[in-house]
């Protein structure tokens, strides 16, 4: 079984909503994972048959099902807002696709009900209606229902986004548990990167309608080919510093240190530093030093998140353990290890090393 997207576009009032997606999904969990208004969104209704593409083909186990109805697919969805019928119980909620499946043999849909609701953990609630139940066994019930009619291909847009911290985490696990040995394909949509790299499955970034890049996501993360994966990748947001090539060192903001590989004078590149990649210590390294101003720190508990302003204006955020506490206005100095210093080449966004310590990665 594998879901192909072949040359889909989509444009709407106008606008080009996706533009030349070409993937080719295997059975088993993709994760689709991409910035708001990305195209997530939209490429998962191309793929149910909710919308048709303005080019291309959708091609599912060999068959081309672009102009079949989202009623004659094989195909099971579930969205971001949990959605069940109000007025039915757990139970019947779970059950309603079967019962309109002609081919599901009716005797065999009590036990496909408690199947699916004990591998969800809503076994003992299948007597509730929805207004009885919490936002997770809500969640819950709608992947019960998705699950309960076997389908080729199913479709998770965001599903735990609006789920609380504690939840999502164990609903993570759950499904990742459930999706390992999947008879179809799976392809789970997400805004967020620990999803991507909880997960561990072949992941997807999607950016501005295309596809940025397809790989291992622990791999993308350590080397993110361009900026805007390395950017969709990083939670919190990735720090990003004007540098310049100069006599075979990096100049940035008043320091520098030895340019990874050789590159000609006066090219202009990007530095990409991870907010728990600053210190305000040098730790004995010969590391890159920036002059700042603390602007405001957000303690969290297990860390503290510290907003700082350097030259000309730039902002860099710090992700410092514990709980510390800071005063606004009050100088300081932060320290970076070139080591951890991503460099993309500030023209067309690629990576040009992971560190300073790597030699050129297009050489």
């Amino acid at each position: 079984m594998a879901l192909i997207l072949d040359g889909v576009h989509v444009r709407q009032r106008g606008e080009s909503w996706l533009d030349d997606i070409n993937l080719e999904l295997p059975d088993g969990m993709t994760t689709l994972i991409g910035p708001v208004a990305a195209g997530k969104t939209t490429l998962m209704r191309v793929a149910a048959g909710l919308l048709p593409p303005t080019e291309g083909r959708v091609v599912v186990d060999g068959k081309d099902v672009t102009s079949i109805s989202v009623r004659k697919r094989s195909v099971a969805f579930v969205y971001q807002q949990f959605i069940n019928y109000p007025s039915l119980t757990v139970y019947e909620n779970i059950a309603s696709p079967l019962r309109l499946e002609p081919s599901f043999p009716k005797e065999g849909i009590d036990r496909r009900v408690r199947e699916v609701a004990e591998l969800m953990g809503i076994g003992d609630l299948l007597r509730r209606r929805p207004a009885e139940l919490s936002g997770g066994q809500q969640q819950r019930t709608a992947i019960a229902r998705a699950l309960a009619r076997p389908a080729d291909v199913l479709l998770l847009d965001e599903p735990l986004a609006n789920l609380d911290y504690k939840l999502r985490e164990q609903l993570r696990a759950d499904l990742k548990s459930m999706f390992a040995d999947s008879p179809g394909t799976v392809l789970y949509s997400t805004a967020d990167p620990a999803e991507a790299l909880t997960f561990a499955a072949p992941t997807v970034v999607l950016g501005e309608g295309r596809v940025r890049h397809v790989g291992d996501p622990a791999e993308m993360y350590d080397r993110p080919p361009t900026l805007a994966v390395a950017a969709t990748l990083s939670d919190p947001p990735l720090n990003l510093l004007p540098g310049v090539v100069r006599d075979g060192r990096i100049e940035c903001l008043g320091a520098s240190f030895p340019a990874p590989g050789a590159h000609a004078s006066g090219l202009r590149v990007v530095l990409g530093v991870r907010p728990h990649q600053v210190a305000l210590e040098p730790d004995g390294l010969e590391g890159l030093a920036f002059p700042a101003e603390i602007r405001l720190a957000e303690v969290t508990g297990s860390v503290t998140f510290l907003h700082l302003l350097l030259a000309g204006g730039r902002h860099l955020v710090a992700e410092l353990p514990g709980a510390r506490l800071f005063t606004p206005g009050e100088p300081a100095t932060v320290h970076v290890d070139p080591a951890h210093v991503l460099v993309f080449d500030d023209n067309d966004g690629g990576l040009l090393a992971r560190s300073a310590a790597e030699a050129d990665l297009h050489g």
